[in-house]
């Protein structure tokens, strides 16, 4: 039963109106210039202007008191978007791409995913889960409580489901709040180039029935995309999903528009991601379904690609979230600051939205918006110190991380 105080600080967060936050609202935030936070066993007991919440504590019973020395305080970052259970980097391959080589000559050579898919199935389940837990520590230190991590790297049961070990792992022996997401139907593996529906049927009779007997993953995931999973096939993949138990997402619209955005409405997922190439009309869908579009900004920064319209999509009422899409091909960051950058700099989302979308937004796009996402009574205390006096510190100061100290439930997990 400990007690702390966390005092002076100036506080930022969304409040929680139990919905993501969309077009007007997605920039809603409170501040409290002279705010303070109580929790109690890591739970937010108080929150607000540091009098009223020492009134609410009126016989000053503390364990620890902590002067935030004026700084700015907001919600840990929720990333709800990461491949960061890899087995090897791809370096080589990103200066080929630099030197204006075509991913297809990339593949031909033997690199792309499929060296991905191959590193994975050599790994040991050791040697896994230490690449993955130093890439899950690194986003810790850059502000990250709340963590999702695909598997996709398997595209096979046995290295699939080993993946989702390594990921239910990370969770158990790191600070973060890990949430696994299957991505079997991340690329059609070589061996089924060929027979694309057979590999299809493979992960409805065989994969997703495994998948849901081992029982750590909470997501489904495909990628809807030429070359990669028709609309049609999409389905039936969400669809056995959804009956064996699993939440659903989908790689929609990175590179065609190719309908994923509109089955994403059709089927009610609890996000869609990328969504460069998706037309009005599927994303005014989403939006009438409070599906989450997730942005993934360092990954058009690394490609050197057109960024996701946010400001249409927030014009248009769809509620937005931000991602680092960490991986080892196509956005190799861990950092959430470098994305909030990216959004406001180069999205022309505000400050605020940001925040929103970094946080909150980002929580919902998880299922985790119970427990984290805003500075609420009754949430987890996690929640960071920056250093600056409100969060515009972190596209301002661009190039480091201005996050000074990082707390999980209450407790310091990293400070700078």
């Amino acid at each position: 039963m400990i007690r702390k105080l966390f005092k002076n600080a100036r506080i930022v967060t969304p409040l929680d109106p139990g919905r993501p936050l969309a077009g007007e609202d997605q920039g809603k935030v409170t501040r409290i210039e002279r705010g303070a936070l109580l929790c109690h066993d890591g739970i937010i007991e108080a929150i607000g202007d540091g009098k009223e919440v020492a009134a609410h504590n009126p016989g000053h019973d503390l364990d620890v008191e902590v002067d935030c020395g004026g700084r700015c305080l907001i919600p840990g970052f929720v990333d709800p978007h990461t491949h960061m259970c890899f087995a090897a980097k791809r370096e080589e391959e990103f200066s080929q791409r630099l030197e204006g080589m075509e991913y297809l000559e990339i593949l031909r050579r033997g690199g792309g995913i499929l060296s991905s898919v191959r590193a994975a199935r050599a790994a040991s389940e050791e040697e896994l889960f230490s690449t993955t837990r130093q890439n899950a520590l690194s986003a810790l230190k850059f502000g990250t409580t709340t963590l999702e991590i695909k598997s996709g790297y398997g595209l096979e049961t046995e290295t699939e489901l080993k993946m989702l070990r390594v990921i239910e792992r990370i969770g158990r022996e790191t600070p973060l709040d890990v949430i696994p997401t299957f991505l079997g139907a991340h690329a059609i593996p070589g061996e089924y180039a060929k027979a694309p529906d057979t590999y299809v049927d493979i992960l409805i009779e065989k994969m997703i029935p495994a998948v849901s007997q081992q029982g750590i993953a909470r997501f489904c995931d495909v990628f809807c995309e030429k070359g990669a999973f028709s609309v049609e096939q999409s389905r039936r993949i969400l669809s056995c999903a959804r009956e064996a138990g699993m939440g659903l997402k989908i790689h929609a619209d990175e590179v065609h528009d190719l309908g994923g955005a509109g089955l994403a409405a059709k089927l009610g997922v609890a996000s869609a991601e990328h969504l460069l190439a998706a037309n009005e009309e599927n994303l005014r869908a989403m939006a009438e379904k409070e599906v989450i579009g997730v942005l993934l900004p360092a990954t058009a920064y690394s490609l050197r690609k057109n960024y996701a319209p946010a400001r249409k999509m927030v014009g248009l009422g769809l509620p937005v979230a931000l991602a680092t899409d960490c991986n080892p091909g196509s956005s190799y960051t861990e950092s959430m600051p470098f994305v909030f950058g990216l959004a406001v700099l180069a999205m022309n989302l505000s400050v605020n939205e940001a925040l929103v979308a970094s946080t909150l937004n980002a929580a919902y796009a998880v299922g985790m918006e119970k427990e984290v996402g805003s500075l609420n009574k009754g949430k987890k205390a996690d929640f960071l110190l920056l250093d600056g006096e409100s969060p515009a510190v972190l596209a301002y100061h661009a190039g480091v991380s201005p996050v000074q100290e990082v707390y999980k439930g209450g407790e310091l997990v990293f400070s700078m």
